[in-house]
């Protein structure tokens, strides 16, 4: 039923299953060696095609920051400038889902479009507009699963307290998780100002990937919308791996403006592993959907089997 309520929030045993996996990212160091710093922008958006990894070595990532944690050891099995602090963009939207899900306001509850959350930073277009009336539910759908900005500002002013008080709860909901070098200023991530590491990152996915809800609404191929007059408005994933069926996904997060490049977060399955990867300031524009064929390839082929 659209906009229902999930009946499994995944709250409290979150907090213990975050404080494990935590714990254990600080203790495992990474298993491939860190390369030896990113390329530049122009140097990364410059078209040089990526060479061949050598034999037995890590998957050559063109991705500027970069990290492959298999989820069950909680172990890195790749990094790439993996502390290196950068705008992430949409990636952003999973911690606004996070912070939505632990408030506990319910899900069928109507939330109306206001001028405040027009996009006054990059002036980007929504198909929803001011007037607009869905559930709490479908905003939260189509911010995760189509990176609807509108949608996420909406659901950041109308928690209790406002935008303010919801950017708080994403800061401390941060710290709780020991991501020490991000900083969270809107629910959409369209500032720049919203920045974060891979290592960070990492974090935020396994814990994001206790709330089912997260997990179902980031892998949604597609999902349409009813307005108050009875139009749909079909939106689609803004990840096109989720549709390729070579791809075990189990969540998914995209992400850009200009200051981040392209980014993408996933938990996935690959090579009987459940992993996490994340990819920061892809400057091409199939570099971050590259780099994730790249690291499954590299998986598939070097690693033995779990």
């Amino acid at each position: 039923m659209p906009g229902a309520r999930p009946a499994v929030r995944g709250k409290f045993p979150m907090r213990m299953l975050v404080a494990a996996l935590v714990a254990s990212l600080v203790l495992c160091p990474a298993a491939s060696a860190e390369p030896s710093g990113a390329k530049s922008r122009r140097a990364t958006a410059g078209g040089a095609k990526p060479q061949p990894a050598a034999e037995n070595g890590p998957p050559d990532i063109r991705s500027s920051a970069a990290i492959v944690v298999e989820q069950g050891a909680t172990r890195v099995l790749y990094a790439k400038n993996a502390d290196a602090v950068l705008p992430i963009a949409s990636i952003t939207k999973l911690m606004t889902a996070v912070v939505v899900l632990d408030s506990g306001e319910p899900f069928e509850e109507p939330v109306a479009i206001t001028a405040e959350d027009l996009d006054e930073i990059k002036h980007t277009r929504s198909r929803l507009k001011i007037g607009t009336v869905l559930t709490r539910g479908e905003l939260l759908h189509v911010a995760l699963m189509a990176s609807e900005n509108r949608a996420a500002s909406a659901l950041a002013r109308s928690h209790p307290g406002g935008t303010r008080a919801f950017v708080a709860a994403m800061n401390a909901r941060a710290r709780a998780l020991g991501m020490t070098r991000t900083r969270f200023v809107d629910g959409t991530g369209l500032s720049s100002s919203n920045v974060s590491t891979a290592h960070d990152l990492a974090r935020l996915v396994l814990a994001a990937h206790g709330y089912p809800v997260i997990r179902e609404y980031t892998t949604s191929p597609g999902h349409a919308v009813t307005l108050e007059d009875g139009r749909l408005l079909q939106y689609n994933n803004s990840n096109r791996l989720v549709m390729n069926a070579g791809w075990d996904i189990g969540l998914s997060k995209t992400g850009y403006i200009s200051e981040a490049g392209r980014c993408l977060v996933m938990q996935s399955r690959i090579a009987a592993r459940d992993v996490v990867i994340v990819l920061l300031e892809s400057w091409g524009r199939n570099t971050r959907i590259g780099d994730a064929n790249r690291i499954r390839k590299w998986m598939e082929s070097r690693l033995p089997r779990g």
